[in-house]
């Protein structure tokens, strides 16, 4: 994909002028390697190019999580919110909340971060993590 490749030169050649990358949300990622040569400098240009992705997916789930855990106390509920693994919530629900919550953290994670395009959340529920998928 020429759009993936242009994407990943632009990425290199900003951080080795600027020494930094960073996500959506302006947090920097310092690269001082960028600018040595070998294993170093390529291992430094990786991470350029992953910063921006992983780094704004992690900025998303943790606005998410702030706000959805604002909510769940400011609206009484008695949900907890007990694990998070990589772009998931997972959470304990009373069965009497299971579609309030639903509701709830489906809203706050698509509305976390002003994207161009939109960001889709699905739910499952399950008495374990495995269930739910």
């Amino acid at each position: 994909y020429p759009g993936v490749k242009r994407y990943m030169d632009e990425t290199i050649a900003t951080a080795k002028k600027l020494g930094y990358v960073t996500t959506l949300q302006g947090r920097r990622r310092y690269l001082p390697e960028i600018q040595r040569k070998g294993p170093a400098q390529r291992g430094a240009e990786r991470i350029a190019i992953n910063t921006p992705l992983q780094g704004t997916a992690a900025d998303l789930i943790k606005r998410a999580m702030i706000a959805i855990h604002h909510r769940l106390i400011n609206e009484s509920f008695a949900t907890k919110m007990i694990l998070q693994v990589h772009d998931e919530l997972v959470f304990e629900v009373p069965k009497k909340e299971e579609k309030k919550v639903e509701a709830l953290v489906k809203e706050e994670m698509e509305r976390a971060l002003a994207l161009d395009i939109p960001l889709v959340v699905d739910t499952g529920w399950g008495a374990n993590w495995s269930e739910a998928h």
